[in-house]
């Protein structure tokens, strides 16, 4: 059955793009998945495909800026599972402006589901994760919270999703627990995609940016999703607090790509 077998999967945002990879990924390798994402319509679209290959992937409405509507939908989760080992964060806003034009709208409209939203998430299943022998959780963060590639909200929240990743990491570990005489623990890593072919590109824009990376290409969601399995899976059970570069070996590279983020 694979890596993951028996064990019971959330993704957020796991309709389309690198959420969508990510729940075929997992359920390939037999996890049970649950696709939450706002688009229910296409979260459907995508667990009827998947299960129609013998994978057992079902969708459930998720409104990661709502915690009521994030509660609802790791219940469900549980419900229709019986447990949760793994929850992947996947939900991300970006936008692009200069900072002397960023209003706190805008702001808000980044940061709030990709952070706010990341912390309702592990909140709603933190419960379930700690009474699974094998829970863990993986954020997918970006490398934009590492080195300056500009959308400044986006990547202050990217940022923060990181220090939320290491700071969990520790107070979750074997270790804390123990010393609290509390039981279970919890891995939480973080993989930081550089830029990957979703609909968020245009298809001449992405494959531009994609020849300055070192691997000379741009990253696919299949990419991001074998990081993020590896991550949730018993091979990294050693694993924890990490933030893993996905990225083509552009921070590698040091050349950051300022004439296309930042022109002229």
């Amino acid at each position: 059955m694979g890596r993951f077998a028996e064990h019971a999967v959330l993704v957020t945002g796991g309709a389309h793009g690198i959420g969508r990879a990510v729940a075929a990924r997992l359920s390939s390798e037999g996890a049970v998945v649950t696709i939450a994402d706002r688009d229910v319509e296409a979260a459907e679209a995508t667990a009827a495909e998947l299960s129609a290959g013998g994978a057992t992937v079902v969708a459930v409405a998720c409104d990661v800026t709502d915690r009521e509507s994030v509660d609802a939908a790791v219940a469900s989760a549980v419900e229709a599972q019986g447990r949760l080992d793994v929850l992947v964060n996947n939900v991300g806003v970006a936008g692009w402006s200069r900072f002397e034009d960023l209003e706190e709208e805008e702001w808000h409209r980044q940061a709030d589901p990709t952070l706010l939203g990341a912390f309702r998430c592990v909140k709603a299943a933190l419960p379930h994760l700690l009474d699974s022998p094998h829970g863990n959780v993986v954020s997918v963060g970006s490398i934009n919270g590492i080195a300056a590639f500009g959308e400044v909200a986006y990547s202050a929240a990217k940022a923060g999703l990181q220090s939320l990743t290491q700071n969990l990491a520790v107070e979750y570990s074997p270790r804390s627990r123990r010393a609290a005489g509390l039981d279970g623990s919890v891995r939480v890593n973080l993989v930081a995609p550089g830029s990957i072919r979703t609909r968020a590109w245009e298809p001449e824009v992405i494959a531009r940016i994609g020849t300055r990376y070192p691997m000379f290409r741009p990253g696919e969601p299949a990419d991001i999703a074998a990081a993020v399995a590896f991550l949730a899976s018993g091979d990294a059970a050693w694993i924890t607090g990490l933030i893993l570069p996905v990225d083509g070996g552009l921070l590698a590279d040091g050349r950051l790509l300022t004439d296309v983020f930042f022109p002229g």
